[in-house]
């Protein structure tokens, strides 16, 4: 059997890795930018107890290595009680990724949230608008097309990320990989992985690329 020929007999389980890959981040990034509005939000807030609970959350999942929360998710916490067992090796990818990706784009949105002119505030206050009416309406739409540059970069580091699941023997795009390269006796398979981790950075980029364009705060 030739190079070319083996290739194309790995390529389906290379893109049912890839699929997993690819849920897995955008999964992750969504339900993670959607806390991180909370968390960015607690971490401005004046109520004390609030802000150093979200303070303390981002600080942790920024300051720990991602392998490190990944592996305790999913065999640490049964250590606690039972009840905290995650049997489900994507359920415990999901949930790390997402605690992850939280306390980044926390940042960026608090960022992106204080480079607003605060004039504008005042100018919401003045027509009666309530501080949650001001972020509702004036500040988080303004935010949100300053936060597509980051949010893509992000996606892309999360996309690249996931191999490190392989730890808890979830079977994505690089696992996969690995277990034909083992069985094979071959690295030739990294070379058509590689170009599929390739086609689709580039097709994600291309379209945070597009948004960015399209919703440009500098237009």
């Amino acid at each position: 059997m030739n190079g070319m020929t083996r290739i194309v007999t790995w390529m389906p389980q290379l893109f049912k890795g890839a699929q997993t890959t690819i849920i897995i981040t955008i999964l992750s990034v969504a339900i993670g930018l959607f806390l991180s509005l909370f968390l960015a939000l607690g971490k401005m807030s004046k109520h004390a107890v609030l802000n150093r609970l979200c303070s303390g959350y981002v600080f942790f999942f920024r300051g720990t290595p991602l392998l490190m929360q990944i592996y305790f998710i999913y065999f640490g916490l049964p250590q606690f009680h039972p009840a905290l067992t995650i049997r489900s090796a994507f359920l415990a990818a999901m949930i790390a990724y997402t605690l992850n990706t939280a306390a980044y784009l926390a940042e960026n949105i608090r960022a992106g949230i204080q480079s607003i002119d605060k004039g504008q505030f005042e100018a919401a206050r003045t027509i009666g608008m309530t501080g949650a009416q001001t972020m509702r309406y004036v500040i988080i739409p303004q935010t949100v097309r300053r936060l597509i540059p980051p949010v893509g970069n992000e996606f892309i580091m999360v996309l690249k990320d996931v191999s490190l699941v392989a730890i808890i023997g979830l079977a994505d795009l690089t696992k996969v990989t690995r277990a034909i390269s083992s069985s094979s006796a071959t690295a030739l398979v990294y070379i058509p992985a590689m170009i599929i981790y390739l086609v689709i950075t580039a097709l994600f980029q291309l379209v945070f690329n597009k948004l960015e364009k399209k919703y440009s705060v500098y237009e």
